[in-house]
């Protein structure tokens, strides 16, 4: 993994984390689980003893980061009702619900007037979980001066998610879509720094960040930052199951 040393001070760190607002999706169908969870949205789908999306606001939490919008679609009471307005958590939450899906792009737009004037926000998936280091993300972004960063990790089979192809200056040249063989490579782990300019780029209406909007800004600068340590989706019930055998790595998990 790439470090950046830095000559920021502890305080203008904290102070940028402080600013950062974060962006989580979590309005996603989930049809995939709804064999193991019927009857609850993916991001709550439990893992050990918290949900999935607990320890996803957790973890910024412990970062510093304590400004988040929730994008909600799919049964969106049961994710209000279970966090309220944050304070629980030691967060503030806002949410921007939709009526009908939009995709990962739409409801990125959709949620423009609740990024207020911040210049970069962060973005993550609701289901998916990676040990990012989200200063060191936002510190990248502002030295490549890109519009997208994102948070890649390397895998032994690459089969189900596709490829991001990178060069030495950590560019983004283009996107793989998924073989089906088992070859290792680096994919999306669903954490990105956007630049608010980035909103610019998404059409009205359904759209996804990975098919559509990507693809149409690498001429304008997006970079890949490579992270080490646990990475796990539950888009299936097969690792939804591989999940709950990590549990206990989550429970003991230092999230600074």
């Amino acid at each position: 993994m790439l470090i950046l040393k830095t000559t920021d001070t502890d305080a203008e760190a904290s102070q940028s984390r402080q600013d950062t607002k974060a962006v989580l999706l979590v309005g996603g169908l989930g049809t995939r689980l709804r064999s193991v969870i019927p009857s609850l949205p993916k991001p709550l789908a439990p893992v050990g003893n918290k949900s999935f999306l607990e320890l996803l606001v957790q973890q910024l939490r412990d970062q510093g980061i304590h400004r988040l919008v929730m994008c909600t679609g799919h049964l969106a009471d049961r994710i209000e009702n279970r966090f309220g307005d944050g304070r629980n958590w030691g967060v503030t939450i806002e949410y921007s619900k939709e009526q009908n899906p939009l995709g990962t792009a739409g409801a990125v737009k959709f949620a423009q007037p609740y990024l207020g004037d911040a210049s970069d926000f962060l973005v993550m998936n609701g289901d998916s979980f990676m040990e990012a280091n989200f200063h060191q993300l936002l510190r990248f972004h502002g030295t490549h001066g890109g519009l997208v960063t994102i948070a890649v990790v390397e895998v032994s089979n690459a089969s189900r998610y596709g490829t991001v192809q990178v060069d030495n200056t950590g560019r983004v040249r283009g996107f793989s879509e998924k073989t089906g063989n088992n070859a290792s490579g680096l994919i999306n782990a669903g954490v990105y720094v956007f630049s608010r300019s980035v909103v610019q780029h998404i059409p009205e209406g359904p759209a996804s960040l990975e098919r559509t909007v990507f693809p149409h800004l690498l001429d304008h600068g997006v970079y890949a930052l490579k992270q080490e340590g646990m990475f796990i989706d539950i888009g299936t019930p097969e690792d939804y199951a591989r999940a709950q055998k990590l549990c206990h790595r989550f429970d003991e998990m230092a999230f600074q």
